[in-house]
């Protein structure tokens, strides 16, 4: 299986303004393509999802059931962002160890779930 480096240029458009500005050196992520795949299936298939809620709405389709397919999304997005996170502690983390600088990726790590979970 190949590996490919996730730049910010892979990122959607609109994205690169939360790009990491850090003291530490950068680094690279590095993911599997099979990853990256199960990753932006997920985010395409909530993509259709999104669609189709502001069809709902077009077609002054009751709150209540907009409401449902919003919590739909909501949920679908919780999984894709658990999902990175799993990625991201088996693969990035376990790799910042190996290589001698954990702090700084946990500290990356804090400073992202910090934003996400507000």
């Amino acid at each position: 299986m190949s590996l490919k480096t996730m730049t910010t240029s892979d990122l959607p458009h609109g994205t690169e303004s939360h790009s990491h500005h850090h003291d530490h050196e950068p680094h690279d992520h590095v993911h599997s393509e099979e990853s990256i795949r199960k990753v932006v299936n997920r985010l395409s298939r909530i993509e259709g999802h999104v669609r189709g809620i502001k069809a709902m709405v077009e077609s002054d389709r009751p709150c209540p059931d907009v409401l449902v397919q919003v919590a739909a999304v909501r949920g679908a997005l919780d999984r894709v962002a658990r999902l990175i996170l799993d990625e991201h502690l088996s693969q990035c983390v376990a790799r910042a160890a190996q290589e001698g600088n954990i702090e700084a990726e946990i500290e990356e790590l804090k400073t992202a779930l910090d934003r996400f979970l507000t």
